[in-house]
């Protein structure tokens, strides 16, 4: 292709490179000029033209794109016919586009008129999704640059391929420990199926055990005898090493452990192994979020039915931050700073509490003291400041039992939205300058400033954390203090439901605080238990009252 400025009795058949607008006349780039075209450029006073002229072997854009899709592609890779030069490639079936890295290294090398660009390797895609692209720079290609690209493609097998999704029946399975709620493992079971549902997979067996040895061998067991093509386990808390509950259960069930752990984040806590030829994943935390994580890349290369080895894991570092996580936050430009402030504490007292319809939970008298009165002051006891009281049902009531407090009271008009909402009003109202944010239940009358102060201290002490919780026996309990960069995982939760899950997903980032009493753990949900809690306070205020005179009347009887 020759280019070069000529008069226009020279230019009819050429092509115009660069694009010309005049009154009644739009010439755009890549024309071939006519006759009407070159009179009605001579009538604005135009006496020559930029052009390129081919050369009696060049090969036209399109055709040139056209011959490079079809020599490249392979089974499940369809070219579009080319227009400007460009021949986009699709996917005909949903599957993994595979690509042959170094041959197309190689054809992007072969000259500069010739380029070809893909998605990344292994990407999951669906029927009739753009996967690759061939673009001509030129408007046309020497004859000698196209022999040789198709002498290089000859030699090669195909560069750009869709690999079918082939795996159909998966089982999951789900650890439990006490204070892991329904709602998180309800969440991670539709978060799931939807993932396998892309790939055209889906559940064969679903299955919650004890989070035990025996618990996570048996439920493998019994997947693999319910016909699933694959495994993935749910563990009620982090893969910790290779001895850990959920290695250990598949190794007692006759698996093996192919690798612990992967160079991509989220994602890193991921384990891959085998039982008999049935894989196995241990999912990561983050595996319960619909977002893209580590997961995702070794799940969708199983479905597929691409064995996954320890290479291939760890050859996936490089790529391998995906996104920002609460944990590694990006620097964001501008970023206020806040280190300067207090912990901010929100009371969530805006729920209906239609399991008690008796009275109104919130406002329920304990020793004499409404319910939420009694968190609210437990808060207030404590070095968290502001005290932020989100409302909702009642609000009336709830204000009038806080009346005289030292409190920041915000409504919430989407109450009926669940608790969710509540967070996000609540969230909204925290000082700039506050580093963290406890969250605490209105229907929680055991909470102490203790518990809160030691939960913020904690967080405080380790930069890099999310959050500090209270824990015993492994069951996580409330409050929570959650750092300010979870805020936005916060705000964008919807329903009614709180932010376990959040927890799950970043529980290598999460301060357990070990407590002896049980006040992380009690809440009011309906009369009877309320009753049950006055007795027990009852008893409770005797005791300290007349200890040393009752410990001596229980060792005389003795």
């Amino acid at each position: 292709m020759k280019f070069d400025r000529v008069p226009l009795d020279e230019a009819e058949g050429a092509v115009n490179v660069h694009s010309l607008r005049l009154p009644g006349l739009d010439l755009r780039k890549g024309t071939r000029l006519d006759a009407g075209m070159l009179e009605a450029l001579a009538g604005h006073g135009v006496a020559d033209i930029v052009v390129a002229q081919a050369e009696p072997d060049d090969i036209s854009e399109d055709t040139a794109a056209a011959r490079v899709a079809a020599a490249l592609v392979g089974a499940g890779a369809l070219p579009d016919d080319a227009f400007t030069g460009r021949a986009n490639i699709r996917a005909g079936h949903a599957g993994l586009v595979r690509v042959d890295r170094a041959g197309i290294d190689a054809l992007n090398a072969v000259d500069e008129a010739v380029t070809l660009a893909t998605l990344p390797a292994f990407r999951a895609v669906q029927q009739g999704e753009m996967i690759a692209t061939v673009k001509i720079i030129p408007f046309a290609v020497p004859g000698a640059v196209m022999a040789a690209v198709e002498t290089a493609l000859v030699a090669r097998p195909p560069l750009v391929e869709v690999v079918p999704f082939r795996l159909a029946r998966v089982a999951v399975i789900s650890t439990l420990l006490p204070g892991l709620a329904e709602k998180v493992i309800a969440k991670t079971l539709r978060v799931t199926v939807t993932r396998l549902a892309a790939a055209g997979a889906a559940l064969c067996h679903e299955e919650r055990v004890p989070h035990t040895t025996e618990g996570v061998c048996h439920g493998l067991e019994r997947a693999r005898a319910a016909g699933a093509e694959l495994a993935i386990v749910f563990g009620a808390s982090a893969i910790a090493d290779r001895r850990d509950i959920i290695p250990a259960g598949l190794e007692a069930a006759g698996g093996v452990i192919e690798h612990l752990g992967m160079p991509v984040d989220p994602g890193n806590l991921l384990l891959t192994g085998q039982l008999g030829a049935m894989p196995v994943l241990g999912a990561p935390g983050c595996a319960r979020s619909p977002k893209e994580n580590g997961f995702d890349w070794v799940l969708n290369r199983l479905l597929a039915g691409v064995p996954v080895t320890r290479a291939d894991i760890v050859s996936m570092g490089v790529g391998g931050l995906l996104m920002e996580i609460p944990s590694r936050p990006q620097p964001r430009e501008g970023a206020a700073p806040h280190a300067g402030g207090p912990t901010a504490a929100i009371v969530l007292a805006a729920g209906r509490g239609t399991r008690m319809p008796e009275t109104y939970k919130l406002t329920a008298s304990l020793d004499g003291e409404p319910l939420v009165r009694r968190v609210v002051l437990s808060a207030l006891a404590s070095q968290a400041r502001p005290v932020i009281v989100v409302t909702g049902h009642d609000a009336a009531k709830v204000r009038a039992a806080l009346d005289g407090l030292p409190v920041h009271l915000i409504h919430n008009p989407g109450y009926a939205e669940g608790l969710s909402s509540s967070i996000r009003i609540g969230l909204g109202a925290v000082p700039p300058e506050a580093p963290a944010a406890a969250v605490l239940l209105g229907d929680m009358p055991k909470v102490h400033a203790g518990l809160i102060d030691r939960l913020v201290a904690a967080l405080a002490d380790k930069p890099g954390a999310v959050a500090a919780a209270p824990s015993r026996e492994g069951r996580r309990g409330n409050p929570v203090v959650w750092a300010r960069r979870m805020f936005p995982a916060l705000a964008a939760l919807t329903g009614d439901v709180g932010a376990r899950h959040l927890l799950a997903e970043n529980a290598e980032a999460v301060v357990d605080v070990e407590v002896g009493d049980d006040a992380a753990f009690v809440d009011v949900d309906t009369l009877a238990q309320l009753q049950a809690l006055e007795l027990h306070h009852i008893a409770e205020t005797a005791r300290v009252d007349s200890g040393p005179a009752l410990d001596g009347m229980e060792a005389e009887d003795a």
